[in-house]
């Protein structure tokens, strides 16, 4: 089965397509949505099934870390651990194109975490389309980059992405070709931010 295509405006999302894109998501579906730095994989947070079709799309492991798009930081504290000192740093890079590695609370299913370090990761992307998507669902998103298995980029072309996988998801969100640079990922240890991996997102806020 074909995946639903919804070309959804960059700047002025319209709201019939945005709210017809949470209702495949509230019903289960595993959807390809646009954000501040590339295409990802996104299903509900509490779908067991959905998160598993992305781990076969994927080929993922044990150790990925999964990450939540959330809208605001009131929403990330919900499922991560944010001392003063790091939600000071969060408040002043969010939105942005960061991926934030943070101990996970009671509230994140174990299947979402990083089985060793009991970690999450966590998002506040900034752009149109997403911020409209979250705000419809009132909820964060589970979401990975749209890397396939043996490549280094995650696909940025949604003609291609519905080429290569629209009969293996439900939903493709077409928000124009984007650049497939990754976020920056910061992994929080104790409160003390690390840079691992510089992307999208300015990292010279959490050098110390």
């Amino acid at each position: 089965m074909a995946a639903e295509f919804l070309s959804i405006h960059p700047d002025n999302p319209q709201p019939r397509f945005i709210k017809k894109a949470c209702e495949i998501i509230r019903n289960g579906g595993v959807c390809v949505i646009p954000t501040d730095s590339s295409y990802a994989l996104c299903c509900n947070v509490g779908d067991k099934n959905a998160l598993l079709r992305i781990v076969a799309i994927r080929k993922i492991d044990k150790k990925h870390n999964f990450t939540l798009i959330c809208r605001d930081l009131s929403e990330l504290s919900t499922y991560a651990k944010v001392g003063n000192a790091e939600f000071r740093l969060l408040k002043n890079n969010t939105p942005g194109a960061y991926t934030f590695i943070l101990p996970a609370t009671k509230e994140v299913p174990r299947r979402l975490m990083n089985e060793k370090r009991r970690t999450i990761g966590m998002r506040v992307p900034q752009g149109s389309i997403i911020e409209a998507l979250l705000a419809e669902l009132n909820e964060p998103l589970i979401s990975c980059s749209l890397i396939m298995p043996n490549e280094d980029f995650a696909l940025n072309d949604p003609v291609d992405i519905n080429d290569r996988i629209g009969s293996l998801v439900d939903l493709i969100v077409d928000g124009g070709i984007l650049s497939n640079e990754p976020t920056t990922v910061i992994r929080f240890e104790e409160g003390v931010p690390e840079v691992r991996r510089v992307g999208g997102g300015d990292p010279s806020p959490f050098y110390s």
